[in-house]
């Protein structure tokens, strides 16, 4: 079992720091990457021991030149706030925005996108390059061989949104197991309310590959219930399991502690 981190968007938010989009996370990682480490230390103190850097929107059409120099920040953000042992992830988001996947751009246009990102992170030194948040099967397919393509182990985690409605079931595992037929190493999926994700995660499974989940949590009935909604997606072969959107360390904590 590989316990991941939770959510970073939702923790910097909690104290009342203000991530506009587009560019989200990546304000943070320009003005104040003190702030993503700590969160990165504490999640490693929690039990997390794969832990994604805040490279969700240092993407080069937001940031031109400095893209690169950007994301390696955020890469050194967590690695330097996180046991040597554990690995980082770097975060290979859409192109444009996750809840929107109509609005994906046309293969090619993805494709330079995606390339540029996969090998800046291989740059700066990440374990793995996590393709994350995506709703597009076209576009996600683009960055996992892309990705894929720079010789760093990929991983693919689709979203049907966090209630459901972007991408079905069938849908999903269509789209994993053509990403594992691409060279993903490890499947998931993310960014949807816990409650929701049982059907997704069980489609995963006897594609070949580790597969898991993280997941949008509002924190009603606290750190317990998620554990319990995160037992379940490992019963039925999960290894990989974490938090996404509004998830703590506390949640992880839990996790680690009942699953690990």
């Amino acid at each position: 079992m590989e316990i991941l981190d939770g959510g970073v968007g939702s923790e910097l938010e909690r104290p009342g720091i203000t991530l506009a989009l587009p560019r989200w996370t990546a304000h943070v990682v320009e003005r104040a990457p003190e702030r993503l480490s700590a969160i990165h230390a504490a999640y490693a103190a929690a039990g997390a021991t794969v832990h994604t850097a805040a490279t969700f929107r240092t993407q080069p059409h937001l940031y031109g030149e400095r893209f690169a120099a950007l994301t390696a920040r955020a890469v050194l953000a967590a690695r330097s706030a996180v046991p040597s042992a554990h690995r980082v992830a770097g975060s290979v988001a859409p192109v444009m925005d996750c809840w929107h996947p109509e609005l994906a751009p046309a293969a090619h246009e993805a494709r330079v996108v995606h390339a540029s990102m996969a090998r800046a992170l291989t740059d700066a030194g990440v374990d793995v390059l996590l393709c994350e948040t995506f709703a597009s099967e076209t576009e996600a397919l683009v960055a996992v061989e892309a990705c894929v393509a720079t010789g760093t182990p990929t991983w693919l985690s689709l979203t049907a949104g966090p209630d459901g409605s972007l991408l079905s079931v069938e849908a999903l595992r269509r789209t994993a197991r053509d990403a594992a037929s691409l060279g993903a190493a490890a499947v998931l999926v993310n960014c949807v309310t816990a409650e929701r994700t049982d059907p997704y995660v069980e489609a995963l499974a006897g594609l070949g590959v580790p597969f898991g989940a993280y997941a949008n949590w509002s924190r009603e009935g606290g750190p317990d219930a998620y554990v319990a909604l995160a037992a379940r997606w490992a019963a039925h072969g999960a290894t990989l399991i974490g938090g996404c959107c509004g998830t703590t360390p506390d949640d992880i904590r839990g996790v680690a502690s009942a699953l690990r």
